[in-house]
């Protein structure tokens, strides 16, 4: 295996040939921001929160930014993970989360166990300087077990994935564009007429907010075990449970 040696804030680090720069900076303690990323499944660089500064190694050209998550880490590569610009941008980027849809999170059943309300509080967002959208968005409770609130979606995609990828079922996907774009199952079928849910609930795990719930649930309710998605990850591709 070949290990490769970066500077990640201006400390040395060795990798593995195949780890992403997330990979290395969490090994390494050292913390970057990320609402898609989901240990056991496959990262899309949707959320964009994870963004880094590679140097371009000359003078007069800014660094570049790119998302630490789907980012090969190459030998002697130089990071910077938490710049003046990165924070500005990270900032803006939850936002445009928070006014995009309706996130009240004093009525959410997530309140306290929310990645985007903890997101939020790390990058200092006390205030929107945006217009909010205030779309129309449905919430589907037809299913026996769980339910969607649209309001609460960041289109992290996160459901989708452990859906085809863990459970193989693919109930979930992505349907529209922009600001329209939501998450459905079976082709824009209620969640309720679904035939292909087996009402594993790994999507509910997967959520970082209250899109997805357990019918049920109350205010600040929603604390959920997502290192369970990794244990049957490994367990599937390596053959072996870990503890």
């Amino acid at each position: 295996m070949t290990v490769k040696t970066l500077t990640i804030d201006d400390k040395l680090v060795s990798a593995r040939e195949q780890d992403t720069i997330l990979d290395v900076a969490r090994e390494s303690g050292i913390p970057i921001p990320t609402l898609c990323h989901l240990d056991g499944v496959k990262d899309v660089g949707a959320c964009r929160l994870c963004l880094v500064e590679i140097a371009s190694g000359s003078p007069d050209r800014p660094n570049r930014l790119q998302p630490a998550c789907v980012t090969k880490v190459v030998e002697g590569m130089v990071v910077y993970t938490a710049t003046e610009r990165l924070k500005k941008y990270r900032r803006m980027i939850v936002e445009l989360l928070f006014s995009e849809r309706n996130h009240i999170c004093s009525v959410c059943v997530a309140n306290g166990h929310c990645e985007l309300q903890d997101i939020a509080i790390t990058v200092g967002m006390d205030h929107v300087r945006y217009e909010y959208v205030s779309p129309l968005c449905e919430v589907d409770i037809t299913h026996g077990l769980f339910g969607v609130d649209q309001n609460r979606c960041i289109l992290c995609t996160r459901c989708v994935r452990v859906c085809d990828e863990i459970e193989g079922a693919h109930t979930w996907d992505v349907a529209g564009r922009g600001i329209g774009a939501r998450v459905i199952t079976d082709l824009h079928q209620s969640w309720g007429e679904a035939r292909s849910c087996t009402s594993c609930g790994k999507c509910v795990l997967a959520c970082p907010t209250g899109a997805i719930f357990r019918q049920g649930a109350t205010v600040a309710e929603m604390d959920r075990d997502r290192s369970r998605l990794s244990v049957l990850m490994t367990a599937r591709e390596k053959r072996e449970w870990i503890g």
